[in-house]
Parts: structure tokens; sequence; C-alpha cells
């Protein structure tokens, strides 16, 4: 459920604009993909280099030098000159056995390329230990913080501030999180991809997946009114490995994926378009007089009609997948549509009725009267049926924090799913029926929020229960993944990103 949202009038120039964007990433390459330079700190017997490769966007390093502690450094460094609060995230692997234990890769901020400058440092070594490393100031002795996760292959840096945090952990398991305040390196810092090989007669070779740099939303960013660049990536659910395939300065959300295999279907400011998956090109989708749509809407389960929500007063339309004249469905609203039964005979909505904070309703794509589903006096919403249409699944806080359940299509037999200390959102069911992703933010969101710009993990649960993984760690939130993004064959998934301009 969506209460906001943006109104924008796209024309030819926007377009040519976000088609434009798409071929950024093949600009990128010559600058080493989202860095501008690379180069060894310090001594290295060996020179080191690094590789991006385009397609898979994929950061190769390899690099000799004796060791990055005490008073100095020597390593290989891929980095771009930052000022301000930033988050660096990155997936880690070590290529080969390796000749010590103790070499090391990761993310670091360094005040200058000196090998004595102080820094703050996300290291993970060769024998899977993890820590926060930190130098304060030019020449001083290197300290450090363990971190409780062993074997983290995923990492992450941010600066807000003084304040810097690492954050690490095995992919499939959340974050554990080391804080460093009152560190002053400087405004403008050189932050960036780093590999030392612990031994200067060697070369130590890693690979650095799904790295983003990231510029956080503003202290004083206003929702629904303020918005901040976005990403639209595609990501393997078993390997975790994403891919950025859109840019826009401005709000992408929620993309579904089509039946088909050939486009995803996606809000663009209050408006709705097509990005087509082979040429990675979007184009306008024709919603007729509907022009202020919010981030809810579906594909049916042939991928014929589209369901989407919109107006002052947030309202269900249904149009052909290919662009037309919305036909209104509910008469009662606020109503925030999520899924069609599969059968394309009935819509499921989050409807605001009087002081009840939202409810699921079931309607006929007829219209006509409306059944409400739930009726417990929290906030039931995100509602999708399964694919064989036994089961709708949805998100409620009615024990408290925001959890997943189900109910039968009637609304009898309402169970939770998942218990634990994340406010889980929006699952979306595998067309092959099997898994299950949502959207978790930490325990320090309100239950019945999903804020905008936010750390939050999207997670996958096997359909028949189970403990759930992290499938994705990422700085987003509001417009992620309100909406199913399954691709056909049930492998990947679409969502979105958001970084500000750095």
């Amino acid at each position: 459920m969506t209460p906001h949202f943006r109104v924008a009038t796209l024309g030819r120039f926007a377009l040519a604009s976000l088609a434009a964007s798409s071929l950024s990433l093949a600009l990128q390459a010559a600058s080493i993909g989202q860095f501008e330079e690379q180069t060894d700190v310090g001594s290295v017997h060996i020179p080191g280099s690094a590789l991006y490769d385009l397609e898979r966007q994929v950061y190769t390093i390899e690099s000799s030098g004796a060791n990055m502690w005490t008073d100095h450094d020597a390593f290989h460094f891929v980095w771009k000159k930052i000022s301000g609060d930033f988050i660096v995230q990155a997936q880690v692997e070590f290529i080969g056995q390796g000749g010590d234990p103790h070499r090391k890769a990761g993310i670091i901020v360094r005040s200058s390329l000196d090998a004595r400058s102080a820094h703050v440092n996300a290291v993970t070594h060769g024998d899977g230990s993890t820590a926060l490393q930190f130098r304060r100031s030019e020449g001083a002795t290197t300290e450090e913080k363990r971190l409780a996760s062993n074997g983290a292959t995923v990492l992450e840096l941010s600066r807000h501030g003084n304040t810097y945090t690492v954050s690490a952990a095995k992919f499939g398991e959340p974050y554990a999180t080391q804080t460093l305040d009152s560190a002053t390196l400087g405004d403008s810092v050189y932050v960036g991809l780093y590999v030392c090989a612990h031994n200067d007669a060697v070369s130590e070779k890693a690979l650095l997946r799904n790295v983003r740099l990231i510029r956080p939303a503003k202290d004083d960013f206003r929702p629904y009114r303020d918005y901040i660049g976005s990403e639209i990536e595609l990501m393997n659910v078993a390997t975790g490995q994403r891919r950025m395939i859109l840019h826009a300065e401005d709000s992408l959300q929620a993309p579904n994926w089509t039946p088909d295999n050939k486009r995803l279907v996606y809000n663009h400011n209050g408006r709705m378009f097509n990005l087509d998956l082979a040429t990675l090109t979007p184009s306008s989708l024709d919603t007729g007089e509907q022009v202020r749509c919010n981030n809810d809407h579906a594909l049916s389960l042939d991928g014929r009609q589209l369901g989407i929500s919109s107006g002052q007063v947030s309202t269900v339309y249904i149009l052909p997948s290919a662009g037309g004249a919305p036909k209104q469905i509910t008469q009662k609203n606020p109503s925030y549509f999520h899924s069609w039964s599969p059968d394309g005979k009935y819509l499921l909505y989050t409807g605001l009725r009087g002081k009840e904070p939202g409810d699921i309703y079931r309607i006929s794509v007829d219209g006509g009267e409306e059944q409400r589903l739930t009726t417990a006096e929290e906030l039931d919403d995100g509602s999708e049926y399964t694919p064989d249409g036994k089961y709708i699944y949805f998100n409620s806080n009615r024990t408290g924090r925001m959890q997943l359940w189900r109910m039968k299509p009637d609304g009898s037999e309402q169970e939770q799913i998942t218990h634990d200390d994340f406010n889980n959102w929006f699952p979306h069911i595998s067309p092959d029926g099997k898994s299950i992703v949502f959207l978790s933010y930490g325990a320090e969101i309100a239950s019945g929020d999903h804020p905008f710009y936010k750390h939050v993990y999207i997670r996958k649960l096997p359909i028949d229960g189970g403990t759930p993984n992290v499938v994705a760690y990422l700085y987003g939130g509001q417009g992620s993944m309100n909406v199913n993004s399954w691709s056909p064959d049930s492998a990947s998934i679409a969502f979105v990103s958001n970084s500000d301009k750095l």
C-alpha cells in the first residue's frame, strides 16, 4: 500500500534521457567501472592491476604487498574521490588457495594515497576473519574491531559525518556490525576496493561483485516530496549476482517481469513504462487519463492485463498490458491494488475504510461488491495469490512486528508464517510456487511503515517453510519490490535500489 505518489510529465526529452542513462555503464568501463583510478599504494614488489567486466559488472583486483598494518600499508587500490556521506557495498571472493591466511580484500576509505595515511577499512581475510581496521592519523598504529561474522563474503562500509560503520555477512545471513565514532579523515577522501597479498613476493587475486557506491538520502529528506536516484536491477536468487540495467536521477519503482520474458513494467514518477529486456530501451505505457499511478500494480498471470492503483484518492483500474483506456473497478476508496487470481477473475487490494489502518479485499474484475477478507485491528497489506490459487499470502503487524501470513482465498484459516525480529513486507511467490521473496526492514523501523531509502534485505523463504535467507543487501525500501517481480523461470527477480548523486 502506498498512500502518496509523485506526479510528473514525461516528454520525449525525458524518455531520451532514460534511454541514454541505460548506456551509462558502458561509459564507466574506461574509468574502472564506478571508480576513477587505480594505483599501488606503498611499496609492492609485483605491480598490481584491476579489471572491470562490463557485462557481468565484476571487478578483478590483483596485488602483492607485505601488509596493511602498523604505521604503513602496501596494496593495490581502485578508488574514487568522494565528499560527504556515502555507503560502499561489495561481495568479495578470493581466487585460488592463497599463499597466506592473512591475505586481505575489502573496502577502504583513506585521507590520501600515502602509505601512512589515516584510514578506515572493512576487511575480510583469507582465513575468514573479518574486521573494521583503522588508523586514526597519519603514521599512527593500526587498530581493529573484530566482527562476529566469520567467513564473511559481503561487506559494507558507510560514513555519516565522522562516524564509520562496517557491516559484514556470510552471503545469506544478516549483517554483523562495528562502528567507529569521531574518525576525522577529512571531508574529501579516497574511497574504493583493494587487495593485499600479505606476502610481497606473490600476487593474490579477488573478485568483487555487486559493488555499489551509494549516496544516501539527506537527513532532512521529506518522504513523497524529495526523491533520490534509482537503479532497476536484475538478480539471480541462487547466487545473489546482481546487474544494474536502468538508471534515473529520480524515482523508478516496482518492476513487474512479464510472463513472456520480454520486458519489465515499472513506475516512473507516477507514469507507467515498459523496459525492453533485449535492448534495455524504455517506452511509455498508455494509461489513458490515469497519470497519477502509485507503485501498486501487477500483471495478470497470462500477461494480457495490467492492474493499477491511481488517482488523488487511490482507485483500482485494469487495462490491457499493452496500454489503453483503464476500466475503474473499485467504487470504495482508497484502494491499493496488489494481485490477480490465477484464473483472472478476481483482484486483491488493500482498502482503507473509515479509521481502520487497512484490510485486504477481493473484488470481481467486473466490479460490484467488494469482499473483506481480513478484519484485524492492525494493518493487513501486500496480498498475493499463489500460482495454484490455493492460498493468499500477505503481511500483517497484528502480532507486533510486520510479519508474513497466509489464508485461504475466502479469508479463512489465517496463519502467521514468519516469526522473527524483522519487519517483513510484500511476499512474492515464484511462478513455480516453490519460493517466496520479501522485503525486510530492521526492528528500528515502525512496524506499520515501509519507508524509502533505508538499509533493507531481500530475503527468500521456501514455500513449505524454513529459515529465510538473505539474497540481497541493498539501500532502498519503498518502491524496491512492492510488486511481484519474479522472472518466468523462477530464477531471477527485478527490484530497485537507490542512491543520490555522488
